[in-house]
């Protein structure tokens, strides 16, 4: 089975970007499983019709992450799109699912899992991602395990890797938007890399506009107004995982980057 993951889709062209080669990509990859994470669709948050036109285009699933609920009209209808989750280990009892059931080609059932971090990731009352998901395999049963870790810590994010190594078959990172070199197959199997990068905007600050992302830092966010997506080409970027759909085992790793 092959895996395609993306990398979190950032606004309007970044949208675009991705409408425009998941299915290319899967059938380029031959890949069964294409998880999109769109948590910065609307800049802050998703909305029900680009979730949506993301399914349309080819995600399987969509992983989300802190800004989750910024958009309250994605709050009042992620029930109703099961292929839509949200971190599993958000505190108390928010809508919507942490994971999703699918099926892999040879019939094995896979497990889709969204995690959200605690390090430095203050916007979000979550709890401990190492326990919610202990919880998860206690009452969620399946062959396979896939896990979207969205996290702001490479420590946190590679801590959870090994926690999890050889009980999932894939996990890697999203959030920082910024792609990292280090994909490998654990020692016990398990696919990883910490950070699959964004779809979006190449000529941006992690998928917004330089000069209002400068006014931030210079105190100045008046400078800026609300956040933009920037004009001008595009990337996508993520990770491929080839597993081995009987013993549960990541065969390969590669990263994925498409430029416009």
């Amino acid at each position: 089975m092959v895996i395609l993951a993306i990398g979190d889709i950032c606004g309007q062209s970044g949208l675009d970007m991705a409408e425009r080669h998941i299915k290319p990509l899967k059938k380029l990859y031959g890949a069964h499983l294409c998880i999109v994470n769109a948590e910065n669709a609307a800049i802050l948050g998703v909305l029900p019709k680009q979730a949506d036109a993301l399914l349309e285009a080819g995600a399987d699933v969509i992983t989300l992450g802190n800004h989750t609920f910024h958009k309250r009209e994605l709050a009042k209808e992620i029930d109703s799109r099961p292929n839509v989750i949200r971190p599993l280990n958000f505190a108390g009892a928010p809508p919507g699912q942490g994971w999703r059931l699918t099926v892999s080609p040879a019939g094995r059932s896979v497990c889709v899992v969204n995690l959200t971090g605690r390090c430095m990731m203050n916007d979000v009352s979550s709890e401990n991602p190492f326990w919610s998901v202990e919880r998860l395999f206690e009452r969620v049963k399946a062959d396979l395990y896939v896990v979207d870790f969205h996290a702001e810590a490479t420590s946190e994010k590679l801590a959870m890797a090994y926690h999890l190594d050889g009980r999932v078959c894939a996990l890697f990172g999203t959030h920082t938007h910024v792609p990292t070199a280090d994909e490998c197959v654990m020692p016990g199997g398990t696919g990883y890399i910490t950070d699959l990068g964004m779809t979006g905007p190449i000529c941006s600050v992690i998928g917004i506009k330089p000069e209002q992302a400068v006014g931030n830092y210079m105190g100045a966010p008046y400078l800026g107004g609300r956040f933009e997506t920037p004009d001008g080409p595009c990337k996508l970027q993520g990770a491929l995982f080839k597993i081995d759909e009987w013993t549960g085992r990541c065969e390969e790793v590669r990263r994925v980057d498409i430029r416009d």
